[in-house]
Formats: structure tokens, C-alpha cells, sequence
């Protein structure tokens, strides 16, 4: 049987690449620190789903000014049964009032104000939450955001 005879130049590779290894593993778990996994979270407690109001805007080759607003991010995915809880921060537009479809859940979204909005769904499916002002293309949306509900 062949002996593993290994030299200097691959002792040193096979040596830096742990070295490597191991410098980004530490380095990561210095910056991820404050990271939990959704499996660890406390069960009962809502997960907090950040969601901000946004605007794209653009200018077609005939000069005509487009615009469009977005929730953000557009999906969301949840657990059947899950509590969550959707804080939705307003930054472009003065106001949108939405609603999320199968649900009695409405609310408004207001310019630089938080809506905070509690929820468990109980069914999986594709929910939509629209925006009542923007809900299709001749008024600057269509503005929704989906959660997937397995």
C-alpha cells in the first residue's frame, strides 16, 4: 500500500485553510451575534415582522413621469396558528388604508407613523394585504404585500 506522504507546500495549504476556517467562523459569530433563530424564540410571543411603505418613480423615454408604491418586503411567510405582529412604517405617501382579504383586519398606514398590527391565521393560504388608494395600476399600484400561510 502506498504510504500518504505529504510535502511542505501542501501541509501549509491544507495550515491556511483551516487558519481560514477558523478566522471566519469567529469573525461571524462576532458580527452575528445578536441573531436568534425564529426556531428559538419564546412559543405564544408574536414574531415582529418589520414592514416599511415604499415608492418607486421613473421617467418613461417620452419623458411622463411613473410612479408606484410597495409594501416592503411584499412576502411575508407566517405559520399556520403563528401570532405575528406587523409594525408597518410609513415613509412614502401621506396615508394608506388597507386590508387584508379573508380576514376583518383593516387598518392606515400613516406618513412617519407606525401601524401595529396583530394577527394569527388559522388557515394556510395566500393572504393579500391592499392598499385601498393604490390597489391596481391606474392608481399607482398595485400595492400589496402577500403572506403565505403554511
Amino acid at each position: 500500500m502506498d504510504a500518504l506522504i505529504l510535502s511542505a507546500k501542501k501541509i501549509g495549504l491544507i495550515a491556511g485553510a483551516l487558519v481560514i476556517a477558523f478566522a471566519a467562523y469567529f469573525i461571524g459569530s462576532y458580527f452575528w451575534q445578536g441573531a436568534v433563530p425564529t426556531s428559538l424564540m419564546n412559543k405564544g410571543e408574536p414574531r415582529v415582522i418589520n414592514m416599511v411603505t415604499g415608492e418607486f418613480k421613473a421617467q418613461t423615454a417620452d419623458g411622463k413621469e411613473i410612479e408606484a408604491y410597495r409594501f416592503d418586503p411584499g412576502t411575508v411567510f407566517v405559520e399556520k396558528g403563528e401570532p405575528v405582529q406587523l409594525n408597518i412604517y410609513g415613509v412614502n405617501g401621506k396615508e394608506h388604508p388597507f386590508y387584508i382579504e379573508g380576514t376583518d383586519i383593516k387598518g392606515t398606514v400613516k406618513q412617519g407613523e407606525e401601524t401595529v398590527v396583530d394577527a394569527t391565521f388559522d388557515k394556510e393560504g395566500i393572504y393579500r394585504m391592499i392598499c385601498e388608494t393604490h390597489s391596481d395600476t391606474s392608481t399607482d399600484g398595485p400595492m400589496i404585500a402577500y403572506i403565505v400561510v403554511d
